[in-house]
């Protein structure tokens, strides 16, 4: 019969039987017999364990006599907790912290204690988002304040803006249309890239803090609507510049698309995204949109300067490229921060200057294309008449 020797007289036989030692203790029945009219609980073999050490620790007990215990069993971790614990405990530990993101309860952190993926400008020293595992968690930190606050609002009150004059544009009356089929068709699309970038550039910049496999996917998304928008901005604008010369006008439209399939697909790469590429990103970009330069030397020197300039093409024109190729600049070239390191981390970063003048750029078009528009609507649908276009 194994026998456990507690500090004192008593024996403790298996069954949880107390038999009076030496020093004349009472006999305690365990194991669901009787003590004093009241029924205990035996107590398990780490508790007898734990008492023994507390005795032999305070000074007041201490048997000479070893202590007979069972052994441990394989699957037993550190501490007497098996692995199964521990990953349960650990498991606890990491939904505490998730419940802790989703109800908001988390801090800013600097730059250098964010993880690898996240860190993409190392002169935005401060006010970063944690990595979050929780879209509602992301979702909810578009109403606080860090790095990405004017990023993100920046396109999506300019998603907004192009949606509803998008709206108010394809109702508007056909009376104000030479064609309106057609040209309600390629001014539509023009709208689709516009809003198709701004979307999925603050959903990226909302999303991007969740995890490493969702920054990958949403930044692509982000690259890919540049592309979108370049291409669908050619679109109207090479329909109503070369209304009467359908030929060039195929020519261009066909280039311009595989101009801009070619940079999705360079976007879908995996180093595309990283930070020392981002000058690369630029150019990929700003060479797609100066392919345009092209078409309208072609035009130029077909229907000569002046009336180029009676259209109001030259003057938009310019103003447009020059925001786009401003806007590419500073986000490459990290302007302001790069020269006040942590002194522009929430507010008036490059990658928000570099927002705004992508959304300025693309209203410059827009109301270029309404000139364009209402130049048409001017002259007729023919093109035997006039033949300006």
């Amino acid at each position: 019969m194994l026998r456990h020797r507690g500090c004192g007289s008593s024996a403790v036989d298996a069954d949880g039987a107390t038999t009076e030692g030496p020093g004349g203790s009472k006999e305690v029945h365990l194991g669901g017999h009787a003590h004093n009219g009241q029924s205990r609980r035996r107590p398990s073999d780490l508790e007898w364990r734990k008492e023994a050490v507390e005795e032999d620790g305070d000074g007041t007990e201490n048997c000479s006599s070893p202590v007979e215990e069972e052994p441990k069993t394989p699957d037993e971790g550190f501490m007497g907790l098996t692995p199964l614990l521990q990953a349960h405990h650990a498991m606890e530990k990491m939904e505490e912290f998730v419940h802790k993101v989703w109800e908001g309860r988390w801090r800013v952190i600097p730059h250098d204690v964010l993880p690898e993926w996240l860190k993409d400008n190392e002169f935005l020293q401060h006010g970063h988002r944690p990595p979050m595992p929780s879209f509602r968690a992301c979702f909810r930190s578009i109403f606080r304040i860090h790095t990405e606050t004017g990023n993100i609002w920046t396109h999506l009150l300019g998603c907004l803006f192009f949606l509803c004059l998008g709206i108010m544009y394809m109702f508007r009356s056909n009376m104000y249309f030479a064609a309106p089929f057609q040209e309600k068709i390629v001014i539509g699309i023009f709208f689709i890239g516009a809003i198709l970038c701004l979307s999925f550039s603050w959903l990226f910049h909302t999303v991007y803090c969740h995890s490493e496999g969702v920054s990958r996917v949403f930044s692509k998304l982000d690259y890919s609507g540049i592309a979108f928008l370049i291409m669908g901005s050619f679109v109207p604008w090479l329909y109503y510049s070369f209304y009467c010369s359908p030929n060039p006008r195929l020519i261009y439209l066909i280039v311009v698309c595989i101009l801009g399939v070619s940079a999705i697909i360079v976007s879908q790469c995996d180093f595309f995204a990283k930070p020392q590429y981002r000058g690369v990103r630029a150019g990929v970009f700003v060479g797609l949109g100066l392919s345009g330069v092209v078409p309208t030397l072609h035009f130029v020197i077909t229907e000569g300067l002046l009336r180029a300039t009676t259209m109001g093409q030259m003057g938009w024109l310019l103003l447009m490229a020059t925001l786009y190729i401003a806007g590419a600049a500073i986000y490459a070239a990290r302007i302001p921060e790069r020269f006040f390191p942590g002194k522009c981390d929430i507010w008036f970063h490059s990658h928000q200057l570099f927002h705004i003048l992508v959304v300025a750029g693309a209203f410059v078009h827009f109301h270029g294309v309404s000139n364009l528009q209402a130049f048409r609507y001017a002259a007729g649908a023919g093109c035997e008449v006039d033949n300006a276009l």
